[in-house]
């Protein structure tokens, strides 16, 4: 405290308690959805959007040789899929904010895996990150294989020019509070197929080469890093997490809130029903989800980062 009872800055304002901030943002965020939902709202009273919504009511045209209903692999998908990501979030804000580590780990340098040069010491935080990401890549990998060779591609992959339009309807109908219909196991709005396609073809690849140029295995002397710098990488890399939490949040939101057994049937189940047998199955992975958070800590991740490297302090 400054001997004159001023704030140090030499402002002479008190400053503001931590909470004010997140309150206010909070507070414009309501304002400004409130206001959205206004004008959505009072732009659905006037007959040419009217008219506009009759012509384009919120979902594009699919091939005609599109795929109906959700396969078995493909519910098996989403689960690892929620599985991994939720976990990468996890491990990565924890590296992301982790400022001194207390475990590090170190790659055992050989057999198969020997390299010139001692390996790098890593922390414990960003050796579970790396070894989640690897898996997530796998299980990628699978998922456009099985994508393209059964044509479940065709659902998420905008295939006509009609998908802008319908975007627009099916957001002035969602912003309006007066949603479009519903029938995920025939074909997805508009809105959606635009956001699965950025998820599947635009932030995945994007996460994963940015986060490829940040680890260890990125070559130091490669020609490319003077184009493609690290600082580059980590520009992106954060604002893509961001995307995939908001995805993760309205897509729940929505899963809830627009039939929620029939589209955890469609997810979990495969079957287009609103019996119970989806739920079940999702509140199980819900719960392999929240024992793999907790279990996610360094006391448990020490003897498995043992096994393929050399722990210290």
């Amino acid at each position: 405290m400054s001997l004159s009872g001023r704030n140090p800055s030499g402002t002479g304002k008190s400053p503001a308690p931590a909470w004010v901030k997140p309150v206010a943002t909070v507070l414009a965020l309501l304002v400004l959805a409130a206001l959205v939902v206004l004008l959505a709202r009072w732009l659905r009273t006037m007959e040419p959007v009217q008219e506009f919504i009759l012509s384009y009511p919120g979902h594009s045209t699919l091939p005609d040789n599109a795929p109906v209903g959700l396969p078995a692999w493909l519910g098996w998908q989403h689960f690892l899929n929620m599985f991994l990501i939720v976990l990468i979030i996890r491990s990565g804000m924890q590296v992301r904010t982790t400022g001194r580590p207390r475990t590090f780990w170190t790659r055992n340098n050989k057999g198969l895996f020997k390299t010139k040069g001692a390996p790098k010491k890593i922390s414990l935080e960003l050796w579970f990150h790396l070894c989640l990401d690897a898996l997530w890549v796998l299980n990628g990998l699978v998922f456009y294989v099985l994508l393209f060779i059964t044509g479940q591609w065709m659902r998420i992959v905008p295939t006509h020019w009609d998908i802008f339009p319908n975007a627009l309807s099916a957001a002035i109908q969602y912003a309006s509070f007066n949603w479009p219909l519903e029938n995920g196991w025939t074909n997805y709005n508009a809105l959606q197929v635009i956001a699965y396609f950025l998820v599947v073809f635009v932030a995945a690849p994007l996460a994963v080469v940015t986060g490829l140029r940040m680890s260890n295995a990125w070559p130091k002397d490669s020609k490319l890093n003077k184009a493609y710098r690290i600082e580059l990488a980590r520009a992106i890399h954060f604002p893509t997490m961001l995307f995939f939490v908001m995805f993760i949040v309205v897509h729940v939101v929505l899963v809830f809130t627009t039939g929620a057994l029939r589209n955890l049937n469609h997810m979990y189940a495969s079957r287009d029903e609103t019996g119970w047998l989806g739920f079940w199955i999702f509140a199980g992975s819900i719960l392999v989800v929240a024992v793999a958070w907790v279990l996610a800590r360094p006391i448990f991740l020490r003897p498995i980062a043992g096994l393929t490297g050399k722990l210290s302090r």
